[in-house]
């Protein structure tokens, strides 16, 4: 969790916070604001989004990869909430993460900059389903990462970036009207879903065809993975 050393309002309760301004009461609440297990660190607005994204997987053996380890604490939400038959693999540059290994889930140590080792790790997952980058929120490894992971995602995957108001800090990469900012790259993103309709060339041409779905919500972008279908449409009804 990326903060820069400004003043934020305190969490207070952390579970009225998030019922009161978010309407949400799920079961990912109680698991995170009555966590008493290693520390784990997120903005209240994360919670329903992850629920929104994630809760289909629940319950099933479906392979998770989380980029960045942090205290381990993380790991253990994902456990406790995605259950036993998941296949949970974080990766961190600290070789202090290693301790986590076997825990909650599968540690490896290296950096989200390296595509080899992130290929490496999803083959020793056999293939993955979910990406949640919680790394570094440096622009070129959040870069590296995508380009490197999303071709490696299952069709109908998830991949969530997390912290991007890192995108408009310089310290990171980014800046407000910095060409480096990750958001200019989701605005390529989108031209490029969009194809169809123009004849510009593909910024992001490792990613065409298989974005069907972007999402930005507050210092998140959620892309869906599947084949994206050249549009079709009909005229159904009488015309009265």
């Amino acid at each position: 969790m990326a903060i820069r050393p400004f003043k934020f309002e305190k969490d207070g309760d952390v579970a009225d916070d998030i019922r009161s301004k978010y309407g949400f009461d799920g079961e990912l609440l109680a698991i995170y604001a009555n966590n008493d297990g290693a520390l784990v660190h997120k903005w209240h607005h994360y919670i329903p989004l992850y629920d929104r994204y994630f809760s289909r997987y629940r319950g099933q053996p479906i392979r998770f990869l989380e980029i960045g380890v942090s205290l381990g604490g993380s790991l253990q939400i994902w456990r406790n909430y995605l259950g036993p038959q998941a296949v949970l693999f974080g990766i961190d540059i600290n070789p202090d993460c290693a301790a986590f290994d076997g825990k909650a889930g599968q540690v490896r140590i290296g950096s989200q900059d390296d595509p080899a080792f992130l290929a490496e790790v999803v083959a020793e997952m056999g293939g993955v389903d979910v990406v949640l980058d919680d790394g570094s929120h440096v622009m070129d490894h959040i870069r590296t990462s995508l380009t490197t992971l999303f071709p490696l995602l299952s069709d109908g995957g998830t991949y969530m970036i997390e912290d991007l108001h890192t995108s408009y800090w310089r310290g990171y990469g980014g800046g407000k009207k910095n060409a480096g900012n990750f958001f200019n790259d989701i605005r390529k993103m989108i031209d490029d879903m969009h194809h169809w309709y123009h004849d510009a060339p593909a910024k992001h041409p490792e990613l065409t065809g298989t974005v069907t779905g972007i999402h930005v919500h507050d210092s998140i972008v959620v892309l869906d993975k599947g084949q994206a279908h050249r549009p079709v449409h009909s005229r159904v009804g009488k015309v009265s």
